[in-house]
C-alpha cells in the first residue's frame, strides 16, 4: 500500500501546513489563532481527495489517530481521525485548542462540565458533525467531551488540528459515573506521516 500520494494530490495538506505557520508565527494568543485556523481548515475539509489512503484505515476495535503533520516547535499538530462503526472515545480533554473538522461519514459529540464536587454533567445536547462541519474545544471554552461514530455499519473521518502536538499532551479521562480523573497520553496510531514535501514530479513536469 503507498504511503503518500503524488504531490498535487496531496497540495490541499501541503497548503494548509504552510499557512498554518505563517498564522502561528504571528501569535500563540488562542483567540488570534483559533477562529484563523477554522477558516483554513475549512477550505481543507472542502475535498476529501487530498488524504493518504493509510491515513484512512479503520482498526476494527479502537479508533485510530494519525499524525498528519506536527509543526517541529509543538506549536500546532493535524491528525486523521478514523471512526470504525460504532467506534466512541471516552469522555476526555485536551487540555489545549482544537478544531474538528469532519470529512467523511458523521460523528457526534456530547460536552460535559465538572461540578464543585467533581461530577460530571451533560451541557445542552449531543450534537452531529457533517462532512464541512467543524466543532471547537478548548479549556477556555469548553474541553470535556465524548465523540461517537455516527454510524453503526460504517467508517468516519475526521481531521483534528491542536494547539499542540495533541499525540505527546498530557490530558485526562472521565469516569462518566462519579467525575473520576485518570491520566493519559494519546500518541499516534502510526510511526508512519504523510510526505508533503516531494514536489520532485511537479518540478519536473515543468521542466519537459
Amino acid at each position: 500500500m503507498s504511503t503518500h500520494l503524488p504531490t498535487d494530490s496531496i497540495a490541499p495538506l501541503r497548503h494548509f501546513v504552510t499557512q498554518m505557520t505563517h498564522l502561528i508565527g504571528q501569535s500563540l494568543e488562542e483567540s488570534f489563532v483559533r477562529p484563523k485556523a477554522k477558516v483554513l481548515l475549512k477550505e481543507l475539509i472542502a475535498s476529501d481527495d487530498w488524504l493518504p489512503e493509510f491515513c484512512t484505515v479503520p482498526h476494527p476495535q479502537f479508533y485510530q489517530q494519525y499524525l498528519l503533520y506536527a509543526d517541529p516547535l509543538e506549536r500546532f499538530s493535524v491528525v486523521s481521525f478514523v471512526w470504525g462503526p460504532g467506534q466512541a472515545t471516552p469522555i476526555h480533554d485536551h487540555m489545549v485548542w482544537g478544531l474538528i473538522g469532519m470529512l467523511r461519514g458523521s460523528e457526534t459529540g456530547q460536552r460535559y462540565e465538572r461540578d464543585a464536587d467533581g461530577s460530571l454533567k451533560p451541557v445542552g445536547h449531543e450534537e452531529a458533525l457533517m462532512p464541512g462541519d467543524i466543532d471547537e474545544v478548548s479549556p477556555t471554552i469548553g474541553d470535556i467531551h465524548i465523540v461517537k461514530n455516527a454510524f453503526a455499519d460504517k467508517t468516519s473521518i475526521s481531521i483534528h488540528v491542536y494547539g499542540g502536538n495533541i499525540g505527546g499532551v498530557k490530558r485526562h479521562v472521565y469516569d462518566p459515573s462519579s467525575g473520576a480523573i485518570k491520566n493519559f497520553v494519546s500518541g499516534y496510531s502510526s510511526m508512519q506521516v504523510p510526505n508533503l514535501w516531494d514536489r520532485s514530479a511537479e518540478i519536473r513536469a515543468q521542466l519537459s
